[in-house]
């Protein structure tokens, strides 16, 4: 599989740098890295000295925790995807769509840089 020709890849690596960045802020907002295995994040949450709170500061600890994971995984999910798009640019096979090998196309792209698939197979990127 080649690059897409008609893909300025300069154009798109900036931006998805840009967005990674962004993304990478957001999730230090709401995570941190797990220290087990860098290429996860965790959520946190607010430090709650358990044994002089009361049950509302710890239950409004949870609340953080939970909400905190919900907004990790979506982001995560962003996260990896703007990576791989960098690979893929790095690999020569960006603008590419994984299932038809046919370029995506560029109003595709503009809208979703990290795009893997083009507008045909972007509800089946399976078929």
């Amino acid at each position: 599989m080649k690059m897409n020709p008609s893909v300025d890849t300069e154009y798109f690596k900036n931006k998805l740098e840009k967005e990674l960045q962004t993304l990478e802020t957001e999730l230090k907002s709401v995570g941190q890295v797990n220290p087990d295995n860098p290429k996860d994040w965790e959520a946190t949450s607010g430090e709650v000295d358990v044994s002089a709170s009361d049950a509302a500061d710890i239950a409004d600890n949870i609340e953080s925790y939970e909400s905190n994971t919900a907004i990790l995984k979506q982001l995560e999910v962003q996260y990896n995807d703007v990576k791989s798009a960098l690979e893929r640019i790095k690999a020569g096979t960006y603008g590419i769509c994984v299932v038809s090998g046919k370029p995506i196309e560029q109003e595709r792209l503009e809208a979703n840089p990290a795009a893997l698939t083009c507008l045909a197979h972007k509800d089946n990127p399976r078929e």
